[in-house]
């Protein structure tokens, strides 16, 4: 009987004792509480907690990478979009991260919901798709700044999608197209303006020089000679100075 019982005993020891040991990987931590109360953070590798006096929380500290479900946000020119992001974070205080929140994993999703509905709803539809890297800067600062008390570091968001309903996308590719061509009428118009000036220019060159006229005349002549035209008119101006020239 006695055997029995240290049999049992010896059992029950060993039992205690392989439960009493706990390995930790490189990127874990156990956050120890001795009584209920916060004792230290151990870790990584082969630590010991005593069974009933102690109890352990493991904490990844690897970064994690969350995706914020797609969220309805109405822009400040009332556009409806529908918006996902992703962030990425890591836990740098084990002790905060357990003692300061519940559940820092849901704590995050929630906040990066309502953060990115909150910041993106403060910018026009055309911010949105032309200044993304700004957006998701401001919303890494803003949720950083609130996770700095969990023990946790937000280091980037990004933006995944702006989904826009069929109607909106063709109202944007109206204005694109409105645009493009309102850019290449403004750069013909301004080619037609520097070639009027050069013009002005050409023929006030012209009418200072009277011999240059006869030349631009002769020039023109020859360029009408190569063309299958039968019939040359010769101003009389220029017959009479041409017989002068001869004479």
């Amino acid at each position: 009987m006695i055997e029995y019982f240290f049999g049992i005993l010896a059992f029950a020891l060993l039992g205690i004792i392989i439960n009493a040991i706990k390995i930790l990987r490189e990127y874990e931590r156990g956050v120890i509480f001795q009584l209920g109360r916060f004792w230290k953070v151990k870790g990584p590798g082969l630590i010991i907690v005593i069974p009933v006096f102690q109890q352990i929380e493991r904490v990844d500290l690897r970064v994690i990478v969350m995706d914020v479900p797609t969220q309805d946000v109405i822009s400040r020119d009332n556009v409806s979009v529908r918006v996902n992001a992703v962030v990425y974070f890591r836990v740098i205080d084990p002790e905060k991260a357990i003692i300061q929140v519940e559940k820092y994993l849901d704590a995050v999703s929630q906040l990066s919901q309502t953060t990115l509905r909150s910041v993106l709803g403060q910018h026009e539809l055309d911010e949105m798709l032309s200044e993304r890297d700004t957006l998701n800067k401001d919303i890494q600062t803003i949720l950083d700044r609130h996770t700095d008390a969990w023990g946790i570091k937000v280091s980037m968001v990004e933006i995944k999608h702006v989904d826009l309903d069929e109607s909106m996308i063709r109202a944007i590719a109206a204005q694109a197209e409105a645009e493009r061509q309102r850019r290449a009428k403004v750069i013909h118009a301004t080619g037609e303006r520097q070639a009027a000036a050069e013009l002005v220019e050409a023929a006030k060159t012209l009418s200072a020089e009277p011999n240059a006229i006869q030349l631009r005349y002769m020039q023109t002549l020859t360029e009408i000679a190569g063309d299958k035209s039968s019939t040359i008119v010769f101003p009389l101006d220029l017959i009479e100075k041409l017989k002068k020239a001869i004479d």
